[in-house]
């Protein structure tokens, strides 16, 4: 049974910084790419950043680019988000992704961590 278990989330201000990090069980780690979305209140979830599995190559939404980095540690199963500059706008929910395809999908998915970002 594979599990995405997502901690670091948290109450931060404006310009703050957090770590996310997902620990994934059940697949083997080192051959998925792995990913995070959002979801705000009322909104669609969204793409937020991914990482391949072969040359750890990174993609990110134009509304992170040079704020988050995503990285992962495949002696530890585990996926990161680090978040710098946080805004207001960044408040949501994260979740970890398991073979994210298209921006839009994922094999599997964790079950997310808050992150409010007060101005």
């Amino acid at each position: 049974q594979v599990q995405l278990v997502e901690s670091g989330g948290g109450l931060v201000q404006a310009g703050g910084s957090l770590r996310l990090s997902c620990a994934a069980s059940g697949l083997t780690f080192s051959t998925y790419s792995m990913g995070w979305f959002r979801q705000a209140p009322g909104r669609e979830r969204e793409f937020v950043a991914a990482i391949t599995w072969l040359r750890f190559s990174t993609d990110y939404a134009d509304s992170v680019k040079g704020r988050f980095t995503i990285s992962r540690d495949n002696a530890k199963n585990t996926v990161y988000l680090q978040m710098n500059s946080l805004k207001p706008e960044d408040t949501a929910v994260y979740y970890c992704a398991a073979g994210p395809s298209g921006r839009t999908r994922a094999n599997y998915w964790g079950q997310g961590t808050q992150v409010t970002v007060s101005s």
